[in-house]
């Protein structure tokens, strides 16, 4: 790496610790900001200092929350009889912007991964199930991401669950609207007619 001056060095450093950012990401973020004015450098920081001072998690569903308890679960138009599982915070987006979808959400903060250490007890389950066991809930809709963690994750949840009388049931994989067969692998080819549907 080129001699740069402490501070911009630093700043560099810090900018290459975010996920995605690579040595030429964090150098051009770098750049931007040392070209900008000290307040707009500064309305950066407070944005960061923000996050960290006044953000936590919803009581209720563990989503990023302001207050007590999420905008989601506060709305009073929401169907409580419904529970879309999801691994992360920033997993619920895509969802909600579907419009099709107005139950509620429950975030694990990740995923079953053995190998990294993480079982069922550093996951949120156990809030999960005192959801449930409040009585409105029926159904829960896994909707954790299609990899290996995710799957094992689904799985593991819907063994625990289905004992309890809920209607489990997991999100669809398969071909994207828009794309080629050509393109699709063998995995995504199979879901894909796994999760066929009648017309």
């Amino acid at each position: 790496m080129p001699d740069f001056a402490e501070p911009l060095a630093r700043l560099i450093e810090e900018f290459k610790r975010l996920p995605g950012i690579g040595a030429k990401s964090a150098q051009r973020l770098a750049f931007y900001v040392l070209r900008h004015t000290r307040e707009e450098a500064a309305r950066l920081a407070q944005a960061l200092l923000d996050v960290k001072d006044q953000l936590g998690l919803c009581a209720v569903c563990n989503n990023v929350s302001q207050g007590e308890s999420c905008p989601i679960c506060s709305n009073p138009n929401r169907d409580r009889t419904r529970i879309c599982v999801v691994e992360e915070p920033h997993n619920i987006l895509p969802v909600e912007v579907t419009r099709a979808y107005d139950g509620l959400y429950h975030v694990l903060h990740g995923a079953l991964s053995p190998l990294r250490g993480v079982g069922p007890e550093q996951l949120r389950i156990t809030s999960l199930l005192d959801r449930i066991a409040a009585g409105q809930v029926e159904e829960i809709i896994l909707a954790t991401n299609p990899n290996v963690e995710g799957e094992a994750t689904a799985v593991y949840l819907a063994r625990l669950l289905k004992p309890l009388g809920l209607k489990v049931t997991r999100i669809a994989m398969g071909i994207p609207v828009g794309s080629d067969l050509e393109f699709a692998d063998e995995v995504t080819m199979s879901k894909s007619l796994e999760n066929r549907r009648e017309m």
